[in-house]
């Protein structure tokens, strides 16, 4: 095992003893972020506290030309754990705890890194990833700053990932009228029908979908999630509760399916909300998610990084994006072990990836 491997491991095994589980985020700005600022050697750090368990670490020593973000908080620990989550176990292959993979083997690794090289070097370092509240970015983001990419540690395996899905949850509410069944019944007066009604339309639309495509990925994924209303089998539906979920391509237009969900039917919901709204990456303009892409490509290859596939799953990468800095993911660690009982990151990726950032922040490149 090599130098940089044992320091990340070292690391590692500090970081996953932190409670930093994400609800109920009861995070402070001692703890974690002491263990972190004592092991930033020649850097400036600024710790900032947005209130609920959301603070930043933002570290920089010298004039880095990139800056790495790792989410520092957790997932909860389910109760198929076989051990203590807390406590790192290190087997032959893999390091194993709560965060291993997602995403505290990066925030190791670049620690290990601070440690073992004097060059430039950009770290952000937030706990609000887990809970869909993106205060710690935001905060960050309030302060227009001058980096040519942003590099977001997730679990992809050691390879970089140019683009993803947004998520996009919204919630929904159609209004009938209470009655007896027995009777011939109008369009409008089961709401329980307006939204039988209203889902076939949305699998219509999505099937029509099917064929767009978006660097390696294809089509609109979609879900009903949950469904709600009525009173009893003889009884019209006063009122109907629907929510749903949907995922569209950096190219897609997420406004226009907004809008074009909330009117597939007649009569449309009487209310309609989303309650989760996270960008694709690239964010913004879809007209240059394209250009923007190959931008965050010219970025990996100068940085000698793989480039993978796009992914299904979203990531606090939209959000720099959207304010409009390069940007791309990559990290080690498998998205199939993030979330999972006794989480596991490959002791081989670790070492990988630590080489590869000591690399980029040794050279200046």
């Amino acid at each position: 095992m090599d130098k940089l491997l044992e320091d990340t491991l070292t690391h590692l095994r500090a970081l996953v003893g932190y409670d930093t589980r994400n609800p109920p985020r009861e995070i402070g700005t001692d703890g974690i972020f002491d263990y972190l600022r004592a092991n930033l050697p020649g850097f400036d750090v600024q710790v900032t506290d947005f209130g609920a368990g959301a603070v930043n670490l933002y570290a920089v020593r010298g004039k880095p030309k990139y800056l790495f973000n790792v989410h520092m908080d957790t997932v909860p620990d389910s109760p198929h754990w076989t051990a203590n989550p807390h406590v790192l176990r290190v087997t032959e292959d893999r390091a194993i705890g709560l965060g291993a993979c997602d995403i505290k083997g990066a925030a190791a690794a670049l620690l290990a890194v601070a440690n073992a090289t004097q060059g430039d070097m950009a770290l952000l370092l937030s706990t609000d990833e887990e809970a869909n509240d993106a205060r710690c970015i935001d905060g960050f983001l309030a302060t227009p700053r001058d980096y040519e990419a942003i590099i977001v540690a997730e679990p992809t395996k050691g390879e970089a990932v140019l683009a993803h899905r947004g998520i996009h949850s919204v919630q929904m509410r159609f209004q009938g009228r209470a009655g007896h069944a027995s009777g011939e019944q109008k369009p409008s007066d089961s709401a329980l029908h307006q939204g039988i009604r209203w889902g076939a339309a949305a699998l219509d639309h999505v099937q029509k979908l099917s064929h767009e495509r978006f660097g390696g990925l294809t089509g609109l994924r979609f879900n009903i999630g949950k469904v709600e209303g009525g009173i009893k089998a003889n009884v019209i539906a006063p009122t109907a509760d629907i929510r749903f979920g949907f995922r569209p391509l950096p190219s897609m237009d997420a406004d226009q399916l907004l809008e074009t969900f909330r009117t597939l039917v007649e009569p449309a919901p009487v209310e309609y909300g989303e309650t989760f709204r996270g960008d694709s990456l690239p964010a913004g303009d879809t007209a240059t998610a394209e250009s923007r892409r190959l931008a965050a490509r010219d970025v990996a290859d100068e940085l000698g990084i793989p480039v993978g596939n796009a992914v299904d799953f979203w990531t606090e990468a939209a959000l720099f994006s959207k304010a409009g800095y390069t940007t791309f993911v990559y990290g080690p660690g498998d998205i199939a072990q993030a979330h999972s009982a006794d989480e596991w990151v490959l002791l081989d990726q670790l070492a990988h990836y630590a080489q590869t950032i000591h690399r980029i922040v040794d050279s200046g490149i």
